[in-house]
């Protein structure tokens, strides 16, 4: 039986170079799905057809409870679009996207045209390496302090893609922010909803799951181990996970807060493609990164923390950032399920 984690297993000595674009894509796709979603729910599907591939989000795979607009959900899939670009430069081939193309239908969030052969740059190979070095690492970080270089260049990174980044510095902040992030916590975990919807996609060790979390991806912030599925459902453990989460917010090494200027679909896309390009920058430094997003999933808090960080806008992302021990990947679904086939009945017309 093959493993949850054989997404992972990927060589670029097997790429297609002879195939056609078709081919090429089929491939480049299995990068973009190794990239990070929430609760590692994996909100999306691809079509593709001659040398265009199209992005759709699944909004079957929502989380309704902790994501109710799909924020999160979207900018999961604007995670794996830079996957998918990374992939693409770094097999020489230039490429054009096109952001939420089709106005009437709100699924579709990218179309990416695969164009003619382009040079390969030093950064586009740094970056595709990361892909496969990338984790969400929620185990404890050194105490070691990220490099203020490697903080300016992220900050370059998510303007790049029409976002910004704000480093939280100072004790008052990094005390505010940890109030924040543990006063949330308290909030979703008395919901029983949330703790329904959370339990629904943690996974011990031992299961054959291609989505959720795993045990062993639970890290430092990670619930006692008798917490399995209905534990959780049943009692409220906000107060524990919020003592947790203020001591790992307080002490990580690094905080920052990627947002953007306003808060739309396609602002959702752009951020997540800003949080895919800093986590793989990072990566190439043996940075690390986790979410403490808390804050931003509650709608009345989500302000505080823009008036905290001092920028208008909005927050999409609060994340840590440090130097740890390796951790290994989490599961994914087999690249086929990602695929939309397209329709037998289709035929293509070539003009006269």
């Amino acid at each position: 039986m093959n493993s949850p984690l054989d997404a992972w297993d990927i060589s670029a000595d097997d790429f297609p170079a002879d195939g056609n674009s078709e081919e090429k894509l089929w491939f480049l796709v299995r990068y973009a799905v190794l990239a990070p979603s929430s609760h590692n729910s994996q909100p999306w599907k691809f079509r593709i057809h001659g040398n265009v591939v199209e992005l759709f989000a699944d909004f079957t795979r929502a989380l309704p409870v902790m994501d109710p607009d799909n924020r999160e959900l979207v900018l999961s899939c604007g995670a794996a679009l830079f996957h998918l670009r990374t992939a693409i430069r770094y097999f020489g081939q230039a490429c054009d996207v096109e952001i939420l193309p089709e106005a009437g239908d709100p699924t579709l969030l990218a179309r990416v045209h695969m164009g003619f052969k382009c040079d390969t740059n030093a950064e586009d190979i740094l970056l595709f390496n990361a892909i496969t070095k990338r984790r969400t690492n929620r185990g404890p970080f050194l105490s070691e302090a990220v490099p203020g270089a490697l903080l300016t260049a992220l900050s370059r990174v998510a303007a790049e893609e029409g976002a910004w980044l704000r480093v939280i510095e100072g004790d008052e902040a990094r005390f505010s922010t940890a109030d924040l992030v543990a006063e949330a916590d308290r909030i979703q975990w008395a919901d029983k909803r949330f703790r329904n919807e959370l339990a629904a996609w943690l996974h011990p060790n031992r299961s054959d799951s291609r989505d959720g979390i795993p045990g062993y991806a639970q890290g430092d912030g990670a619930l006692p181990a008798y917490a399995g599925p209905a534990v959780i459902r049943t009692f409220d453990l906000g107060k524990g996970q919020a003592a947790k989460h203020w001591d790992i917010a307080l002490y990580s090494p690094a905080l920052v807060v990627l947002g953007t200027d306003t808060d739309t679909p396609a602002d959702w896309v752009l951020a997540g493609q800003a949080l895919d390009n800093l986590l793989l920058c990072a990566r190439v430094e043996d940075v690390w990164a986790s979410f403490l997003n808390q804050p931003i999933e509650l709608p009345h808090m989500r302000p505080r923390l823009a008036t905290l960080v001092g920028r208008d806008g909005f927050p999409q992302i609060l994340l840590r950032l440090g130097f740890g021990a390796d951790v290994k990947p989490t599961p994914r679904r087999s690249v086929q399920e990602f695929i939309i086939k397209q329709p037998q009945h289709v035929i293509a017309l070539t003009p006269s």
